[in-house]
C-alpha cells in the first residue's frame, strides 16, 4: 500500500514560506561594505509607501563659483568649466593647438578606469574629432591587454611577454612603469606584438601613416618590423637611459614588431598614428582611481612628452572611489591634486581637463533604484579641485541627466549601459562622447570669439 506524502509536502511548503516571511524582519546586513537587499515576498501586493527622498544636497560641500562664460552656455548643453584663465593650463593649449591640426598631430591623452575600457567612449570621441580636424589611427596601445578580444578599434595580438600593471598586488616595480601604468618584458627572443587597423567601428582606423614602438634599453638590441605582411625589416635599438621610439612610415594597415635581441629592454607600447590631425590615446586601467599617476617617474613622463607631445590630458576617474554613503573625499582629493601637479611638471605645455564621475545607481534594501549618494559629493570635490588647480572641468553627471540617468541608459532600447548600473556599453559611449564632443567644439568656438574680441 502506497504512502501518501502529500501532507508532508504541504507542511514543507508552509515551513519554507514561513521562513522567507520571517527573513523580512532580519536586521540590516552588510557584506563587503554593501547593504544586502531585504527579503520581502509581499512586495508586489503590499501598499507602496513613498519614502521621503534623501536630501543629498545637505551633505554636499560648497562648490566653487563657475567661470563667468559658463552662464552663457546654451540651454540643454553642459559646457566645460575652464578655470585656467590665469594658469593657462585649462583648455587654452588644446584650443590653440587645433589651429595647427593641418600641420601636425594634436594629441590627447585620455586617462580613466574601466568606464572607458576597450576604447568605450574614447573610440567615438576620436572618430568625431578626426572627422572634423583630420587624422587617422587608433593611437597608443599597450604591448598586451586583457580586453584585446573585444576592443573593436584595433585587432591586437601578442605573445611571449611578461606583463606588469600598476594595479597588480605583487611583482610590480613602479619605477619601471610607463604612461599607461604598465611595463612589459620579453620572455625570450621571438616575443611579438601586432596591430591591424579596423574600419568596422570607426572610419579612419583601417590604416595609419606612422607606426611606432616605445621602449627603454640600456644595451644594444634588435627588432624586426613587418608592415602589411611584407618582408620584415631589422631595426637597431641603441643603448640609452631614456625612453626611445622606433618608427616606420607609409600606408600601414598592419604592423608586427618582433624582438630579436633585447637583453635589458623594457617595453611600453606600440602605436598607429597619422602625421597630422587628431590623435587620441586611451589609457584605461581597470580598478584605478588616478592616484597611481603620482608614482610614474617624472623623467618617464617627460620622455613620453618628448616622444608623444600631448596638447590635452583628460582625467576621468571616480567609479572606484565613490561609495554608497561616502561624504568626505578629502584624502582622495589631496592625492589627485598631487597627481595633477605631477602631470603639470611633466607636460608643461598641455592643458588638463577633469571629466567628473558619471551617475552610478544602486538598489536600496527595499530594492528601489537610487543614485549612489556618494556620487554627488565626489562631483563637487572634482569640480572644486579643478578650480583650485586652475584647470578645466566637465560635469559628466549633469550631462548624463543627473539622478538615475544611468538607469535610463540601462533601460533604453537598445540598452546603452550594463545591468550593474555602473558601466556604459559602446552605444552609451557613443552617446556620451557626442556630449563631450559638442562641449569641446563649443568651447573652441567661444575661445576663438574671445581671442578675436581681444585683438580688436
Amino acid at each position: 500500500m502506497m504512502k501518501n506524502y502529500l501532507k508532508h509536502t504541504g507542511l514543507l511548503m508552509l515551513l519554507v514560506v514561513g521562513m522567507l516571511l520571517a527573513m523580512h524582519f532580519l536586521p540590516r546586513i552588510e557584506l563587503g561594505g554593501r547593504v544586502m537587499r531585504r527579503v520581502d515576498l509581499l512586495s508586489d501586493v503590499r501598499p507602496r509607501v513613498v519614502e521621503e527622498a534623501v536630501d543629498d544636497t545637505a551633505f554636499l560641500m560648497s562648490p566653487k563659483p563657475k567661470p563667468v562664460f559658463v552662464d552663457s552656455c546654451p540651454q540643454g548643453k553642459v559646457c566645460i568649466e575652464d578655470y585656467g584663465d590665469s594658469t593657462h593650463r585649462g583648455m587654452e593649449p588644446f584650443y590653440q593647438a587645433l589651429d595647427e591640426a593641418g600641420k601636425r598631430v594634436v594629441r590627447i591623452a585620455y586617462f580613466g578606469d574601466s568606464f572607458i575600457e576597450a576604447d568605450i567612449l574614447t573610440a567615438d570621441l576620436r572618430e568625431m574629432l578626426q572627422q572634423k580636424y583630420g587624422g587617422r589611427g587608433v593611437g597608443f596601445v599597450p604591448v598586451t591587454s586583457n580586453v584585446n578580444g573585444f576592443r573593436p578599434t584595433v585587432k591586437h595580438s601578442f605573445s611571449g611577454w611578461e606583463s606588469h600593471a600598476a594595479v597588480d598586488t605583487i611583482g610590480f616595480d613602479a619605477s619601471r612603469q610607463g604612461l599607461s601604468g604598465h611595463y612589459f618584458l620579453p620572455r625570450s627572443s621571438g616575443a611579438y606584438v601586432e596591430l591591424k587597423g579596423q574600419d568596422k567601428y570607426a572610419s579612419r582606423l583601417d590604416t595609419c601613416r606612422r607606426a611606432s614602438v616605445f621602449f627603454k634599453s640600456l644595451s644594444s638590441g634588435l627588432l624586426n618590423v613587418r608592415q602589411n605582411g611584407a618582408a620584415s625589416q631589422q631595426l637597431a635599438m641603441e643603448p640609452a637611459g631614456n625612453i626611445q621610439a622606433l618608427s616606420v612610415d607609409g600606408r600601414i594597415g598592419s604592423v608586427r614588431w618582433t624582438v630579436e635581441q633585447a637583453d635589458s629592454a623594457v617595453f611600453y607600447g606600440v602605436s598607429m598614428d597619422d602625421v597630422m590631425g587628431i590623435g587620441l590615446d586611451n589609457f584605461s586601467l581597470r580598478g584605478a582611481s588616478g592616484l597611481s599617476l603620482r608614482r610614474i617617474p617624472l623623467e618617464t613622463l617627460r620622455d613620453f612628452d618628448r616622444c608623444r607631445h600631448y596638447d590635452l590630458i583628460v582625467l576621468q576617474y571616480g567609479l572606484n572611489v565613490a561609495t554608497e554613503r561616502g561624504r568626505n573625499y578629502d584624502h582622495y582629493a589631496a592625492g589627485l591634486r598631487e597627481a595633477i601637479e605631477h602631470l603639470k611638471k611633466a607636460f608643461p605645455e598641455a592643458g588638463l581637463l577633469i571629466v567628473g564621475v558619471g551617475d552610478r545607481d544602486y538598489r536600496t534594501e527595499e530594492g528601489e533604484l537610487r543614485t549612489m549618494p556618494g556620487i554627488k559629493n565626489l562631483v563637487c570635490y572634482q569640480q572644486n579641485l579643478a578650480a583650485d588647480c586652475g584647470i578645466a572641468f566637465w560635469n559628466l553627471f549633469e550631462a548624463m541627466g543627473g539622478d538615475l540617468s544611468m538607469a535610463k541608459l540601462v533601460e533604453a532600447k537598445p540598452a546603452q549601459a550594463n545591468l550593474d548600473y555602473t558601466h556604459i556599453n559602446f552605444r552609451g559611449g557613443k552617446y556620451l562622447a557626442s556630449l563631450l564632443y559638442e562641449a569641446l567644439v563649443w568651447g573652441k568656438e567661444q575661445y576663438d570669439k574671445k581671442r578675436a574680441y581681444e585683438m580688436e
